[in-house]
């Protein structure tokens, strides 16, 4: 509960001693500098160096109407078409050189660094050795991030310790802490994807065999107060994380993303140990979801 009024900064990467004592334990977020410095990838990784690289690889790009993946769209929860398209078509389209329709982003969160871009893991480490020894695993997936600044994660938490690396660009984070569950709605939504049609419109498919997905309808850039009073009792943090800095991102925090046009980034996530933590959450969530019900 001892959650800060900003994110800090940390000068240097921490000892994993001190990472495991002063951030993870307490579950408290940080930005720490200088963490990447030895990457090659800080000085490398362009546009024109990714276009050179692996400009004729395919990738998984998820693809929307309006930035917007995995978010509530009316009364559904809506993924994102997802294209495979070459590496190079989609930084035309991010310079301007071609078109497509909606907004994409190269965001597939199942290790597509290794497994879709195995040219660029030479230029960057395999894991955080710092976090990795204070964690006493190995990260489950290694993430590569590149899309427009229309690109767009909405509110959500993850059960993984996360450690967000920005190469190139920026991102902009809105982070909750945990303990303010109880003041975040979430409803119960059916589950849909979008399509892209052959006339480059978009229309939403219901995926029948799927339950039914809890997810957040606010957006907090712009929260409807009337509809979801509790929310102005949350207390959000904001952030940037620039080239060369990494977020560290703990477990269960709450989090909306938004980015520069053509931001690079490499995420790493450990899964979080479900431990007294994760039982305070899941004990604050019941309530809350009690407290709803009555």
């Amino acid at each position: 509960l001892s959650v800060p009024l900003d994110v800090p900064y940390l000068d240097e990467p921490p000892t994993p001693l001190h990472f495991y004592r002063d951030w993870v334990c307490p579950n408290r977020p940080c930005i720490i500098r200088n963490a990447l410095k030895h990457w090659s990838a800080l000085q490398k990784w362009s546009l024109p160096y990714l276009r050179a690289t692996v400009g004729s690889t395919e990738v998984s790009v998820a693809v929307t109407p309006d930035g917007y993946a995995d978010a509530v769209r009316g009364d559904r929860f809506v993924m994102p078409a997802e294209r495979r398209l070459p590496l190079s078509y989609v930084l035309d389209v991010l310079e301007g050189q071609a078109q497509h329709p909606g907004v994409l982003y190269v965001q597939k969160q199942c290790s597509n660094l290794p497994t879709e871009l195995p040219q660029l893991l030479s230029d960057l480490e395999p894991h955080v050795p710092w976090a990795s020894e204070a964690l006493g695993k190995m990260p489950d997936a290694v993430n590569f991030w590149l899309g427009e600044a229309a690109a767009v994660t909405s509110l959500h938490k993850d059960h993984y310790e996360n450690l967000y690396c920005v190469v190139s660009g920026e991102k902009h984070f809105l982070l909750h802490p945990p303990s303010d569950r109880p003041f975040i709605p979430y409803e119960l939504y059916t589950p849909a994807t979008y399509q892209l049609t052959e006339e480059g419109t978009f229309k939403i498919v219901d995926e029948e065999a799927m339950e039914k997905v809890p997810w957040i309808p606010l957006d907090p850039l712009a929260p409807d107060l009337t509809q979801y009073p509790c929310y102005s009792q949350a207390q959000a943090l904001r952030c940037t994380v620039r080239a060369g800095e990494l977020l560290y991102l703990p477990s269960l925090w709450f989090h909306h993303v938004q980015q520069s046009h053509g931001c690079i980034a490499v995420n790493f996530w450990y899964d979080m140990e479900y431990d007294l933590k994760y039982s305070y959450f899941q004990l604050l969530d019941s309530l809350t979801k009690a407290a709803v019900l009555d």
